[in-house]
């Protein structure tokens, strides 16, 4: 006897179609996306911001702390260190923006005569947009400091989506400054591989579901603990690991 095909009835033909619209759209994702943090991740300057700091911390401000200490508070907002380091009430808004301010200029006045890309990164960018890797900057750097970067070194092609401390609320450990340029670039969360130097980056990469690349510029990597989403540490962006990620 002839066997007739099945014939599949659905009950619900909206759902059917908007399951067919899922999987177009998750297809049409990109398997992967690279978000950078800027200072010490892309450009080896944090010795620099740590520096100013200190000198202000201490010949104005009256705290007594060595560089090393002034180190361990090299995350987030400006304003978060005050919050760390002071009582709170002791600085208006005004004077925290101020001071911040005056210690922005003197990190740049000193930066700017060794201002480049760590060692391998031109070559890896260039790679991954030939690679149509989206690709993003997800910084607790103030919006400036974001720009006297990519224009200095004419690198914004790069990196057309950038998330700096001026577009969240809340700052790394929390996952926001991530999430937020994974969703300006139409990417999911797990597909994206964040590019740290900070514990704290690493931790707020782990809390926004994806993987992380350390680069050992400022911390070692017994700094970083058990933190388990991290796929390689590196010295510089010419370690043969950036090679595979970029095959992957």
């Amino acid at each position: 006897m002839l066997s007739l095909p099945k014939i599949l009835i659905f009950d619900d033909v909206d759902a059917l179609f908007a399951d067919i619209r899922n999987l177009i759209h998750m297809a049409d994702q990109p398997a992967k996306a690279f978000i950078f943090d800027l200072n010490g991740t892309m450009i080896d300057d944090m010795a620099f911001h740590t520096k100013a700091w200190h000198s202000i911390l201490t010949s104005e401000l009256g705290l007594k702390m060595s560089l090393d200490e002034v180190k361990l508070h090299m995350y987030g907002k400006n304003e978060e260190l005050f919050v760390r380091l002071f009582p709170a009430g002791k600085f208006s808004d005004e004077e925290i923006h101020r001071i911040a301010m005056k210690k922005e200029e003197a990190y740049r006045t000193a930066f700017r005569p060794h201002l480049k890309l760590i060692a391998g990164l031109d070559q890896f960018l260039e790679q991954a947009w030939k690679n149509n890797i989206p690709m993003a900057i997800g910084s607790a750097a103030i919006s400036g400091n974001v720009d006297f970067i990519l224009d200095g070194l004419n690198i914004r092609k790069y990196l057309p989506v950038t998330v700096s401390a001026d577009d969240v609320e809340l700052s790394k450990p929390h996952p926001e400054t991530f999430l937020k340029a994974a969703e300006l670039m139409g990417v999911p969360a797990e597909n994206c591989i964040v590019f740290e130097d900070n514990p704290k980056g690493v931790e707020a990469a782990l809390n926004g579901s994806m993987n992380s690349v350390v680069l050992t510029t400022m911390h070692e990597e017994h700094e970083f603990g058990d933190l388990p989403n991290i796929l390689a540490f590196a010295a510089d962006y010419t370690d043969p690991f950036f090679k595979h990620l970029l095959e992957d």
